[in-house]
């Protein structure tokens, strides 16, 4: 049986890794849907969210419950936030979707994906309510031109657009507000249409353009002379007040209007990037949230993403505006921090779900080879506990991937972000790693099953990423003549656990790393990879420091190279080895203790014929002959043999001694 035919799902089906809050299309939305996984830190997430809404629901109007309307959720780059608050405004929203001749609810994806049927429940009762999900990315939303109001300005302009009003003009939309406050929008409208022949709708935007037949078409609706709508039209903007207050009031006034338990819930995503080191943005969400839960009473709610750290959200920053960072974040009484923690329940689930004929077949093959695969999985010299194949269930689970490559992965992605040998982007949570193992499980897609993959087969995935010096190096390396295929897959490796310090780079575990089979001969496979580091090295592309080898970058080559070609004289070279023989092995002694008469003999020291040291006037003379000196190899070598005294034991001799 072939890899690609053991999963439920094709595995080279598009993935959506990034998901958009404003990528809205049915397709997408149904995958989001049917392939969010509730793992466990996110049923936590869940439950303590909904507690939360749930709680508000039963008491509309309690101080208490209004000053928790803000929830903050934080993750590093690729953790999945997006994918969750998307989630989250799908279930809110609880619209029916449709796919492939099928139709769901939001919820109804959700009552095989959680187990607790109070969780489930109160999912249930909490999208049972009326509410409006207003979900956004907060720069794409923002105009430049806003200043310190910035955000308060984009969550007018979402909630303009959410009512059916201008969303890029805000004197435009509250003009058609107050028409609509009087019972008269659709007369303007009609009067419009009448005048010019299209919608206003459609031609709002460019309304100065037409600005004779909107003071007509206003003046029409409102029973008002032209003039007076002339007026009002040409200081529109200028006289519009965009304040806090007024934000909250229009967003009381369109839940009032709707019914005493409509809600709403604003979504926005990367919030942390947007506001940066900006004080005025951290006071102004600080103010729109606090004044949202006073005026509203609980029904409006703010839901917000930022990147887990801080430092990386504001950059350096002076002390004070980090505790100013920390009062917005004390207004957002329910804190949800996405880790990534389960990120191998994520893959399992979404990319290396079986096929029940698959099984079997996997379940005979763990039953015929586990004692193999588990000596074949063993690593020497680590500072961390990678887990283990547990049973034949973990296999099926895992295959043909192993359980130690979800946190070695995600530890090796995350090393290589914070060395900057990659941007930022790398991402060590759901997104890359999710890209990464479907990268690497097509890579053997037409093997038998048998194979397993190897540490290598995730270097393409993250490739792009790299810095052009790395990936130079590498190009380079496969171009090389004097290098095989082979050489370039080790090098790989060793790249990718350059800066990962629980893994040394000995020749045990890049064996581990490099294993392609559940029955590959770790002596043969050593073999091959003990000729490559040879010929790597040679090459100057990586370094060795006893039984470790290191990928070289850039700078680290080149200094290496240019060790390589400093040329020793004989008189250095004897100068070295007699430090490392007189200093270090005998540990600077410059006298010998003639064990007969207790006297100490000083002596010289020599070592290839070249002094060690300063010299001793009378002094005996040691000296040491190495393989470096010049005639080494045609220097007679006799035994020392201790001369007898008659009486005495020949290891009573001096030259015995």
């Amino acid at each position: 049986m072939r890899i690609q035919n053991l999963f439920a799902k094709d595995i080279f089906r598009p993935i959506n890794g990034v998901v958009k809050a404003d990528q809205l299309d049915e397709s997408s939305v149904w995958q989001e849907l049917e392939e969010f996984v509730v793992t466990k830190e996110l049923d936590q997430h869940l439950r303590r969210f909904f507690t939360r809404y749930c709680e508000a629901m039963d008491r509309t109007g309690d101080p208490d419950v209004a000053g928790k309307i803000g929830v903050w959720v934080s993750g590093f780059f690729g953790s999945g936030k997006s994918h969750f608050i998307k989630v989250l405004s799908y279930l809110l929203d609880n619209s029916a979707h449709a796919h492939n001749g099928q139709s769901k609810r939001a919820v109804e994806f959700f009552e095989s994906k959680i187990k607790d049927a109070m969780l489930l429940g109160d999912i249930k009762r909490a999208v049972a309510s009326a509410t409006d999900v207003v979900l956004f990315n907060i720069d794409n939303k923002a105009d430049n031109r806003a200043g310190r109001d910035a955000i308060l300005a984009v969550f007018l302009k979402v909630l303009n657009e959410l009512q059916g009003y201008s969303g890029d003009h805000p004197h435009v939309a509250h003009m058609e507000r107050y028409l609509e406050s009087r019972g008269k929008l659709s007369g303007f409208h009609a009067a419009y249409r009448q005048l010019t022949q299209t919608q206003w709708t459609d031609e709002r935007d460019a309304y100065a353009f037409n600005r004779d037949e909107v003071i007509r078409a206003l003046a029409q609706s409102l029973g008002q002379s032209e003039a007076s709508c002339e007026k009002w039209i040409d200081g529109a903007e200028e006289n519009f007040a965009l304040t806090v207050e007024n934000f909250c009031q229009w967003v009381k006034q369109y839940l009032d209007a709707k019914g005493p338990d409509q809600r709403i819930i604003f979504l926005a995503d990367e919030v942390g990037q947007f506001i940066g080191t900006d004080t005025h943005l951290m006071l102004n969400l600080q103010t729109i949230t606090e004044a949202l839960g006073t005026v509203c009473k609980g029904r409006a709610w703010v839901v917000v993403t930022s990147q887990e750290d801080i430092d990386a959200v504001l950059g350096e920053m002076k002390a004070s505006r980090a505790n100013d960072f920390s009062k917005i974040q004390g207004r957002f009484r329910t804190r949800l921090s996405l880790s990534s923690a389960n990120v191998d329940e994520v893959i399992q689930e979404r990319l290396l779900s079986k096929d029940e004929s698959a099984r079997a077949t996997l379940e005979a093959e763990y039953a015929a080879k586990s004692d193999i695969l588990k000596n074949q999985l063993s690593f020497k010299d680590i500072g961390t506990t990678f887990p283990q194949l547990r049973d034949a269930e973990d296999f099926v689970r895992n295959y043909p991937f192993v359980p130690y490559q979800f946190k070695l992965l995600q530890t090796i992605f995350e090393s290589i972000r914070k060395a900057g040998a990659t941007g930022l982007h790398l991402a060590q949570g759901e997104r890359s790693l999710l890209d990464a193992f479907q990268h690497a499980g097509k890579a053997v897609a037409n093997e038998a099953v048998g194979v397993l993959v190897p540490l290598y087969r995730f270097y393409p995935s993250i490739e792009s990423f790299l810095d052009t010096g790395v990936k130079r190096t590498i190009d380079h390396a496969r171009e090389n003549a004097s290098l095989e295929a082979f050489d370039t897959k080790v090098l790989e490796v060793l790249f990718l656990i350059r800066y990962v310090d629980e893994v040394k780079g000995n020749v045990d575990n890049l064996v581990t790393l490099c294993l392609d089979a559940i029955d590959a001969d770790r002596l043969a496979l050593r073999q091959r990879i003990e000729a490559s580091l040879q010929r790597l090295e040679r090459e100057t592309l990586i370094s060795r420091s006893g039984d470790r080898y290191f990928f070289l970058t850039s700078e680290e080559r080149d200094i290496n190279r240019e060790i390589k070609n400093v040329e020793a004289g004989s008189a250095e070279e004897a100068k070295l080895a007699g430090e490392l023989v007189f200093d270090d092995m005998l540990k600077g002694v410059r006298k010998h203790r003639y064990s007969v008469n207790k006297m100490d003999f000083p002596f010289n020291r020599l070592c290839d014929q070249h002094p060690v040291g300063n010299r001793i006037e009378g002094a005996l003379v040691v000296s040491v002959l190495t393989p470096l000196m010049d005639g080494y190899a045609v220097v007679p070598r006799r035994p020392l043999r201790a001369v007898q005294r008659p009486g005495r034991r020949p290891d009573h001799h001096p030259a015995a001694r």
